[in-house]
């Protein structure tokens, strides 16, 4: 499945309303709302739930990490190759709530290119997001960290800090894209990250707890047009 922009990545962490059976339900969801709007919208799960969402969906299903480990005799880790054949088509590294040092990012690039995953890249500031630019990902997304899960969003509360992160970036790397996150929830946040550069937004809570997920990334996914 290929990737477009602008582009919906929606991450749904660890959350009950998103495991099992039911992040086959929100993905489908996902893939409906995508097929009507012609808007790329992508979701990261559980390791254990890309394959049951990869076979049922059509959209692109991210892992939410992966460990730098090869193939082999690593207990517990991760591998590339697991979440390839699993059925997913990228993954993020270094989301705030999985930090890790620049080497182990290098590493993790590297290993996914090898078996050809897509790799977004987590940064919490423009200095960071610089520094992972140059290891070249697929794809770099700002999230300060203290606006996750607020509903206060980055895009229009610290607009600053988006576009010094898209320049950052782009001073590295001019083909790089941009995604914004943190507190994204409805579709004027989206239109606010668009204009300052991005080329679309990494969600969670937003649409993972919503009432109605399917009313929220249709306001998501319209913003991405109207922006288009």
């Amino acid at each position: 499945m290929k990737i477009s922009y602008p582009l919906i990545l929606v991450n749904f962490k660890t959350y009950a309303e998103a495991t099992g059976e039911k992040a086959v339900k929100l993905a489908k969801t996902a893939e409906g709302v995508s097929n009507k709007t012609g808007v790329c919208i992508a979701v990261a799960v559980q390791p254990t739930d890309i394959y049951r969402v990869a076979l049922q969906c059509s959209i692109p299903v991210f892992a939410q990490h992966i460990d730098p480990q090869p193939q082999g005799a690593f207990t517990g880790h991760v591998t590339a190759e697991a979440i390839k054949e699993a059925g997913a088509v990228g993954t993020l590294l270094n989301h705030s709530e999985m930090r890790l040092r620049v080497d182990v990012i290098d590493e993790a690039i590297k290993r996914a290119k090898s078996v050809d995953l897509v790799t977004c890249v987590c940064a919490n500031n423009a200095e960071v997001s610089k520094a992972v630019a140059a290891l070249n990902p697929s794809m770099v997304a700002v999230e300060p960290p203290e606006l996750i899960g607020t509903g206060v969003s980055v895009s229009t509360a610290k607009p600053e800090d988006v576009l010094r992160t898209v320049e950052a970036v782009k001073a590295v790397n001019p083909a790089l894209p941009v995604l914004c996150g943190a507190g994204i929830t409805t579709g004027s946040d989206v239109r606010a990250a668009l204009k300052l550069g991005t080329v679309g937004v990494l969600v969670a809570s937003g649409v993972v707890k919503a009432k109605n997920p399917e009313e929220v990334l249709l306001d998501l996914a319209s913003a991405c047009l109207k922006q288009a």
